[in-house]
């Protein structure tokens, strides 16, 4: 995706304590979220600059993750910042930016999702801390110099079946799931991002489990 010149968002190459009033002491600093929002709502490009730093990474590997792909997870990337500092002025701190901002990603992921019809793709992914349902998602092929061909022919096996069984969820089953396994995230995280409620969350994902579990009940 191209964004027009007069839509991109205003460049600044690092930022500096002047540009955020600060006094020059020479010493790091740390701004919190609340007063960098503050700051770029009041125009000041440098502190919008420092929220991308900040949240630049984590946003681009959910992106790519969910999308599946490194063109498509740029694009939404692009895409979600640029809404972020044109919404910018509507934030009200009733949530955090890490929040908002990760609504904003997943929400283009998912409409991504359901214009590609939830197309399969390969999983590179762990298991959520708590190994919560981790039977579906610890059989991964083992790449290890020692694994024997056999054991490699049936990981790949293995593999192309979780594709297409991740490929029959509804995108938000998928979504929902991927956040808790893939990504590790509370119930509760994933539903302020989905602007949901937990137990619908909670809903969703014990039907992508069972659905998952259907699926996959032959090659256990």
């Amino acid at each position: 995706m191209i964004v027009p010149e007069s839509s991109k968002i205003p460049e600044t190459p690092y930022l500096n304590r002047a540009a955020l009033g600060q006094a020059s002491t020479g010493a790091p600093i740390r701004v919190d979220d609340s007063a960098l929002i503050r700051l770029a709502q009041q125009g000041n490009t440098a502190a919008f600059e420092e929220l991308v730093r900040q949240y630049d990474r984590a946003v681009l590997r959910l992106a790519i993750h969910l999308t599946g792909s490194p063109e498509d997870g740029q694009d939404i990337y692009q895409e979600a910042f640029l809404r972020a500092y044109i919404n910018l002025a509507r934030f009200r701190f009733e949530c955090s930016f890490y929040t908002w901002i990760y609504r904003i990603v997943t929400n283009l992921c998912l409409d991504h999702l359901r214009k590609k019809n939830s197309r399969g793709r390969d999983l590179n992914t762990a298991t959520s801390p708590d190994g919560e349902q981790e039977d579906l998602l610890d059989r991964m092929p083992d790449h290890s110099p020692a694994a024997s061909p056999e054991r490699s022919f049936a990981g790949r096996e293995l593999q192309q079946c979780i594709v297409r069984a991740l490929g029959q969820l509804s995108p938000r089953e998928r979504m929902v799931f991927e956040l808790k396994h893939y990504h590790g995230m509370r119930l509760r995280t994933v539903a302020g991002m989905l602007n949901t409620t937990e137990g619908t969350i909670k809903n969703t994902l014990f039907r992508a489990t069972h659905k998952l579990r259907t699926q996959l009940a032959e090659v256990r």
